[in-house]
């Protein structure tokens, strides 16, 4: 114990002695701080010089080299932020899939309760007057009406009226209305 303590007094106030020889790890720890001070006005001059300043003392070789420095950095500047917005695209992609499948399935989610509310409010009403309609008829005139009787007759009917067989059998629609594409 009494060996640390000494050792830790002499490093500690031995350094403060003037009269004390430099040793060699100090001599060594000047060395490294003499090397790199130096490399840091090299690292100060370079970052000068590729901000633009203080470019006069450079030979043409010097200004060459900074010019493909600069190429090279910006064109990694460049691939990286590419990919970056490539990503983010992306990223945006399956954002928007996501959002389009959610709104499918609300749409159909409202579609189902909105198709509810009629039979709902027909159950309430006890089946009293519920409309049992056609659809409405398109305003591009695809569908149009058939003249004559649009009722449904299922079975067999022997009475035919004349009405019924100008007509013909294959322009008849369940709905009363016939594309008329078909006309």
């Amino acid at each position: 114990m009494m060996k640390t303590i000494e050792k830790y007094q002499k490093c500690s106030y031995g350094a403060l002695d003037p009269n004390q020889p430099i040793n060699e790890t100090q001599q060594n720890s000047y060395q490294e701080y003499l090397r790199l001070k130096a490399r840091v006005e090299i690292l100060q001059q370079s970052q000068r010089n590729l901000l633009g300043e203080d470019l006069a003392p450079l030979t043409t070789k010097e200004l060459e080299q900074l010019e493909h420095q600069l190429e090279a950095s910006l064109k990694q500047i460049r691939s990286t932020r590419t990919q970056c917005i490539l990503d983010q695209v992306a990223d945006l992609q399956s954002r928007e899939q996501m959002l389009t499948e959610a709104n499918k399935a609300l749409r159909n989610k409202l579609e189902d309760a909105w198709a509810q509310v009629p039979l709902r409010l027909a159950w309430e009403a006890g089946g009293q007057n519920v409309q049992y309609g056609r659809p409405p008829p398109q305003s591009e005139g695809f569908f149009q009406p058939l003249g004559g009787n649009s009722t449904l007759q299922i079975g067999y009917n022997p009475v035919v009226s004349a009405e019924m067989t100008t007509m013909g059998q294959n322009l008849q629609n369940v709905s009363g209305y016939i594309p008329g594409w078909m006309l």
